[in-house]
């Protein structure tokens, strides 16, 4: 019998025994490996009619029809690059904190550049500051859906705002720059007649508001109408007294922000310091130790800062120059308060206890008397607002806050949060600098821009011819002018048949 030649299959061989390592009958009788992915007990996709490839779009090619493991990680890995992975709660901590602490650097530049370049600038702050405070604070109680089919409603708050802004700055331009306004024949009229344009363009957005109202919305409108006046008068009102005490002198301006600013920091650091007892519950975090601490701290300051500052005329002169800068400086007689006085103690004598000197006292060694300029007493009064009365601007704020369930009132200030977080404080305290500088500190007499308005809002046109010849008389007796003024005012100022010279 012939032996019939031996056929191999070295291909199917090999095939068969790559393919023996995952085969359920070898898995069965133990004589191959266990896939990783079998023996978690997962189907074949092949097995499930496709899905797989529907849904990675991509065929099976493996000769076997399985798939294999380094198909498995080329699809865990592309499932990790579509779906990154969120940063850690440290790593979101940490770019808050370098996000923070940029824009502290940036506000901090802004601030004092803005300063030492002029009160312009510092003007343009306030302005910027108060518009985009009173945009955050409507925000909130605006309801997006009505806004839209109520078309009036976002334009009327602007111009109740613009409306307001024009009555107050006018106010102030007239006030302190009289000699300016009164004398020029196109602003003459606006100033003589502000507050009844002012009063006028306002009735104009009261009617037009009436005439705006709708079936159906009417809450909501009236909500809007009171909720716009409330933040005109909580921070356009209050800036504008900020802005007054600019005008007043620089330094009037300063103080209260950084007396405000260090009471902030040492309220924080005293509080986590050795802060145990809860100040108020609308803000858990302040304590009672804060608090005080904070206060002494910030009267401690308040008194070198101030000792600091009196000795600039760019800080402590009225503004009569708005050009003017850190470098050029202002010069102007000082207030009496930033002259230092001596004042005697009252210490009493007392009898001496040693023989040895009798025309001696105990109290012989203790001073008498005090230098000290009347400002370092204001300062304490203004410290100890800025420290116990003003943070309530701050707990205001967060009870506002909480009634509409929102952390800020916006993102104006990236990592600091919205523009009024960051001024609740500082317009309160900007409102009492301002009412206790008149009360207690400006000194009231007469000014060039003052006696020019007396002159024409209280005197006819011959009136006022009258006092320009009292004047020029006084002028050339004193030498300050040559006759010919007189004389030149005797011929063209004509009075009674013709208009006055001083007329305007």
């Amino acid at each position: 019998m012939t032996k019939k030649p031996t056929v191999s299959f070295q291909n199917r061989e090999r095939r068969m025994s790559n393919s023996s390592a995952t085969s359920p009958v070898a898995n069965m009788n133990g004589s191959g490996n266990k896939s990783p992915m079998r023996a978690n007990g997962a189907k074949s996709p092949t097995r499930q009619g496709g899905k797989q490839q529907e849904k990675g779009g991509r065929p099976d090619t493996t000769p076997s029809g399985w798939a294999t493991e380094n198909e498995e990680d080329e699809k865990s890995s592309t499932k990790a690059v579509e779906k990154p992975t969120e940063p850690s709660a440290y790593e979101k901590k940490k770019q808050t904190f370098i996000t923070r602490a940029i824009w502290t650097f940036v506000m901090i530049a802004i601030f004092f550049g803005s300063m030492f370049a002029g009160h312009i600038y510092v003007i343009i702050i306030v302005t910027a500051v108060q518009i985009i405070s009173f945009k955050e604070v409507i925000a909130i109680s605006n309801v997006p859906s009505r806004a839209r089919s109520l078309r009036f409603t976002k334009t009327l708050n602007w111009y109740f705002l613009g409306t307001t802004m024009y009555f107050l700055y006018g106010e102030s331009v007239i006030y302190y720059f009289k000699h300016i306004v009164l004398i020029d024949r196109v602003l003459l009229p606006f100033a003589t007649h502000h507050r009844f344009i002012s009063f006028m363009l306002y009735v104009i957005g009261f009617v037009f508001f009436v005439g705006s109202l709708q079936k159906g919305h009417y809450r909501f409108q009236f909500t809007q109408f009171a909720w716009t006046h409330m933040a005109l008068y909580l921070i356009v009102v209050q800036a504008h007294f900020i802005m007054n005490n600019i005008f007043e002198g620089m330094i009037w301006f300063f103080l209260p922000v950084s007396l405000v600013i260090t009471n902030d920091i040492f309220a924080y650091v005293c509080g986590i310091t050795f802060g145990r007892t809860q100040l108020i519950e609308i803000s858990p975090k302040k304590t009672v130790e804060g608090f005080l601490g904070a206060w002494i701290c910030t009267i401690i300051l308040g008194f070198g800062l101030t000792n600091l500052l009196m000795r600039s005329k760019y800080f402590i002169c009225p503004v009569n120059d708005l050009g003017a800068n850190i470098f050029t400086g202002l010069e102007c007689e000082p207030n009496p308060v930033f002259i230092p006085h001596t004042y005697s103690l009252p210490i009493m004598p007392l009898p001496n206890l040693t023989p040895s000197d009798p025309t001696a006292s105990w109290s012989s060694s203790f001073p008498t008397s005090l230098t000290i300029s009347p400002m370092q007493f204001h300062i304490l009064a203004m410290s100890t607002f800025a420290s116990l009365i003003a943070p309530f601007g701050g707990f205001f704020a967060s009870g506002l806050k909480r009634t509409f369930n929102i952390k800020d009132f916006g993102d104006s200030i990236p990592g600091h949060g919205g523009m009024t977080d960051r001024m609740d404080c500082q317009f309160i305290m900007g409102f009492f600098a301002f009412m206790y500088y008149q009360s207690f500190i400006a000194v009231y007499k007469a000014s060039v821009g003052g006696v020019i308005e007396m002159a024409i809002t209280g005197l006819s046109a011959e009136e006022q011819a009258e006092v320009v010849r009292g004047l020029a008389k006084h002028l050339v007796n004193q030498g300050v002018v040559g006759g010919r003024v007189t004389e030149w005012l005797g011929e063209n100022l004509m009075v009674g048949g013709g208009a006055a010279g001083g007329g305007g």
